[in-house]
């Protein structure tokens, strides 16, 4: 579940739903400006264009996908959309989450605001009311031609206030209400609330890159990382034996596109590597084990990279957190291949890594994400030899990796929900009429299941431990609203505890 972020700090003004019924034909809409993350507006200006132009063609079709009654306006300093009020919460949420938006401010919007006296006049109207035996300060930004000041419009405006309010003060510094005001020739936007952007560059702006994804907390940070960056990021899941595992990536992977990245097309690809696995285990040394599977992941990487017209390849390799990652085996990993390789978590620390994880809403899908260790090396090698990795890669058959290549299936990530469903790896109920189910609520979320609030409700990351608590004579259901974390945790308590009373349940669609 998306959560909004906090409103900055200086503007909390308790108006909000006043000035809706104070402006004219505003009952139905509501204004949002956007501005822009600040590493665009120093581009030059035709790159600076480009990046804008692409952050519009984003919101058109994110916002689309919410209500196509949305109006997205461009300009070259800000971007304004005007959303339906039925709408408004999911219009925020996603604002927050599309990079390349540095600020967001919520404004009300009065046109024919051509002198002083009418714009102290109506902002007066929205503001007697919050200021009574309250500090404040006006602020404004003007652009245009006018007979006026940004300073004569604070000094006159903050004068009537005084003397309209009862017991109102101004107070420059640190006051209990900031009224923040943009005037643009005779349109007065007043700011009523403003929410910090995600930053970062427009999707679509700086390539495509592949990303290697195990669903734990590294790989699926360093593809927030790139999407936030404007990269184009798809991602490639080598299936080391577990239909659970796949399930489960294919399910943040989802999460990552659906909350950052949704205003493009990206492909998922799965590798089956169970064959490259007892491979490695006929040919290859113990202590080598884990960077010859790393080295052929790699290589995997960059033949459907080839395929796809991909430059680069990602991981969320740490410098020196496990044996395969010290510089030295990093290289002899990266030696197999000759594509651009970024590792942008290469000096955070996992307490850092985590933190991010929490702020995207990933940690929980790392942290009950089953884990299938096909190659576990006995006393692995920290400073692996170049020469002796060639010796080593000699024994190994290189037909069956390029027969896991061949094999590798390509979905787009939008259709992982079908593609899940399809899978029919755990039976999937639409009928409750039986009596016979209990239904286990595992979304994260408080809310119960509409009309079925009898429900027994643990969310997915304690299934493991509370499941095995209830009585086992009775069958279960499992829910979530579109049925993939539903299909991941019944698989895995199928795979690791064997039970056989449970399944999945979905409603039917009308």
């Amino acid at each position: 579940m998306a959560i909004i972020n906090d409103i900055e700090c200086d503007i909390i003004i308790p108006i909000y739903l006043k000035a809706i019924i104070v402006q004219e034909n505003s009952t139905k809409i509501q204004k949002f400006i956007l501005k822009f993350f600040s590493e665009i507006m120093v581009k030059g200006s035709s790159a600076k264009k480009q990046m804008i132009g692409q952050l519009y063609a984003n919101l058109v079709e994110i916002l689309g996908q919410i209500d196509a009654k949305i109006i997205v306006k461009k300009y070259s300093d800000k971007i304004e959309v005007f959303t339906p009020l039925d709408v408004l919460r999911d219009v925020k949420i996603k604002l927050q989450e599309t990079p390349g938006i540095q600020k967001i401010l919520e404004v009300l919007q009065v046109d024919e605001m051509d002198t002083i006296d009418k714009i102290k006049v109506k902002v007066g109207e929205i503001f007697i009311d919050t200021l009574k035996e309250k500090t404040f300060a006006v602020r404004v930004k003007r652009k245009g031609k006018h007979n006026f000041t940004s300073i004569d419009m604070e000094r006159i405006i903050g004068g009537y206030l005084l003397l309209i309010s009862d017991d109102a003060k101004v107070k420059l510094k640190n006051p209990d209400v900031y009224i923040k005001m943009e005037l643009i020739e005779n349109e007065l936007n007043i700011i009523t609330k403003s929410y910090k952007g995600l930053g970062g560059f427009p999707i679509g702006t700086a390539g495509e890159i592949l990303s290697l994804m195990s669903g734990g907390f590294d790989s699926t940070v360093a593809s927030y990382l790139t999407m936030k960056r404007g990269i184009k990021t798809h991602f490639i899941f080598f299936n080391l034996g577990g239909m659970a595992h796949e399930i489960g990536v294919k399910q943040v992977a989802l999460y990552l596109w659906s909350k950052f990245g949704s205003s493009h097309r990206v492909k998922f690809i799965t590798v089956p590597f169970e064959n490259v696995i007892e491979e490695i285990f006929r040919s290859t040394a113990p202590t080598y084990m884990g960077v010859m599977l790393k080295r052929l992941m790699l290589k995997a990487s960059e033949s459907i990279a080839d395929e796809l017209e991909i430059d680069a390849l990602l991981t969320g390799e740490s410098v020196a957190q496990v044996s395969s990652q010290t510089l030295r085996n990093l290289s002899l990993i990266d030696q197999v291949s000759t594509k651009l390789i970024l590792r942008p978590l290469c000096a955070m620390n996992k307490p850092e890594i985590m933190s991010i994880a929490d702020d995207i809403g990933t940690r929980y899908f790392a942290e009950s994400m089953p884990e299938y260790c096909g190659v576990i090396s006995k006393n692995p090698i920290i400073h692996g030899s170049f020469k002796r990795m060639v010796k080593i890669e000699r024994k190994f058959n290189f037909e069956v990796l390029d027969k896991a290549v061949e094999d590798a299936q390509y979905i787009n990530v939008n259709d992982i929900v079908d593609d899940v469903a399809n899978l029919k790896a755990i039976e999937v109920v639409n009928d409750l009429s039986s009596g016979k189910y209990t239904v286990i609520d595992i979304r994260p979320e408080e809310d119960c299941i509409e009309t079925i609030c009898e429900s027994i409700k643990i969310p997915f990351h304690k299934l493991k431990s509370e499941f095995e608590k209830l009585p086992q004579d009775k069958e279960y259901l499992f829910y979530c609203d579109k049925g993939i974390m539903s299909q991941l945790h019944a698989q895995y308590l199928r795979d690791a505890k064997s039970y056989k009373n449970i399944r999945v349940y979905r409603p039917k669609t009308h």
